[in-house]
């Protein structure tokens, strides 16, 4: 029996659904309030702009709230874990599953696998839903909440150089010869990187070479004077839109296999992709941290609940998961400017506390 790590179907379903229902209810909650907390501090902007309504902020509620289920769903599975074990423990049912010679591993193997459900379902959710909303919703905020057009690869506030000139494109639609460059900002250096001319435009296409910018309008450094010159302006003649489809690329808006040919691509014209490639393994234990967070809670169902040490365990519990997303924050940030190589950034904090979690549980129950 100590090796059947599902000894009772009955009892294995009792927790599962008692866990699913706890996980459910718990993000509901979160996913509400912080739902509120943003339309607080979005709703001015987007009404702010003509032409837009209570149909807009619909929009932006169906576009934000993919972003607060795949970011709060391991927050909610680490709170419902403390809060099934702690009601578990309190009512007497955890000393009773001991009782009929259940060990902790066992008590636990039921909520083990319906995290692992979850981290399957996450991973599944942030590839069909999450990096399609997060696209659109990058180009409308980039946008201002302007309308953009209907166009999936759109991108906004997106930086270029052009030998030592400097492009910015607040929103760049289309791919190849068609790519088209919205609201620009062209800086022209000298040999000393000094900004000698500045030069605005509406839009700006591909000239093969170059680009034609649009009702462009000229600021002259040296003379402090701006002009406007007669009829389209030449610019950029250095960039091609190979090079503007590398740039700006954002890992949170493409699936694991757009992104694995992004990175390619970056790779292929000598580009650093050591914060692509985190992100990318991210992608995998990201969703999988679900899996960690009925071991690193489990130490506020064990004990016993008269001892009056129940409240300290849930703490603790919860300090542990909490303390797995800071690190985890951390370790990311560390790889993206090559502190860490890339797979050690996704993947260290996730087996570290799962040796933590282990550890905890054995030496104190096992």
């Amino acid at each position: 029996m100590l090796f059947d790590f599902f000894p009772s179907r009955t009892l294995t379903w009792y927790l599962a659904k008692t866990f699913a229902v706890r996980i459910l209810a718990v993000l509901l909650l979160l996913v509400l309030v912080l739902m509120m907390l943003d339309l607080l501090s979005t709703t001015g902007d987007i009404l702010a702009v003509e032409g837009n309504g209570q149909g807009d902020l619909l929009r932006y509620v169906g576009l934000r709230l993919p972003q607060l289920v795949a970011r709060f769903l391991p927050y909610s599975v680490l709170l419902a874990t403390i809060i099934t074990l702690a009601t578990l423990n309190q009512n007497s049912e955890v000393t009773a599953m001991k009782a009929g010679g259940l060990s902790a591993h066992q008590i636990l193997a039921p909520l083990l696998l319906t995290a692992a459900v979850v981290a399957a379902a996450s991973f599944t959710f942030n590839e069909r839903v999450v990096t399609r909303a997060t696209a659109t919703l990058s180009a409308w905020q980039g946008n201002d909440f302007e309308p953009v057009p209907a166009d999936p690869s759109s991108r906004s506030n997106v930086y270029l150089s052009a030998g030592s000139d400097i492009l910015l494109a607040r929103l760049v639609t289309g791919s190849g010869a068609g790519t088209v460059l919205t609201d620009i900002t062209y800086y022209l250096r000298d040999a000393n990187g000094m900004i000698t001319r500045e030069v605005r435009g509406t839009r700006a296409t591909y000239a093969q070479p170059g680009w034609r910018l649009e009702q462009p309008e000229a600021f002259e450094v040296s003379s402090t004077s701006t002009s406007e010159p007669a009829g389209p302006l030449l610019i950029a003649q250095g960039l091609t839109p190979d090079q503007v489809a590398l740039r700006n690329v954002n890992p949170d808006a493409q699936p694991i296999g757009e992104l694995s040919r992004s990175i390619a691509a970056l790779k292929g014209a000598g580009r650093r992709t050591a914060e692509l490639e985190a992100r990318w393994w991210h992608k995998i234990s990201g969703p999988l941290s679900s899996v960690l967070m009925p071991l690193l809670g489990a130490v506020a169902g064990f004990g016993l609940a008269r001892s009056g040490h129940l409240f300290a365990r849930a703490v603790i519990g919860m300090m542990l998961g909490f303390a797995y997303f800071v690190v985890d924050n951390a370790a990311l940030a560390l790889g993206s400017f090559g502190g860490y190589p890339p797979l050690l950034a996704a993947w260290a904090p996730f087996f570290l506390f799962l040796l933590v979690g282990e550890t905890v549980l054995i030496r104190t129950e096992e």
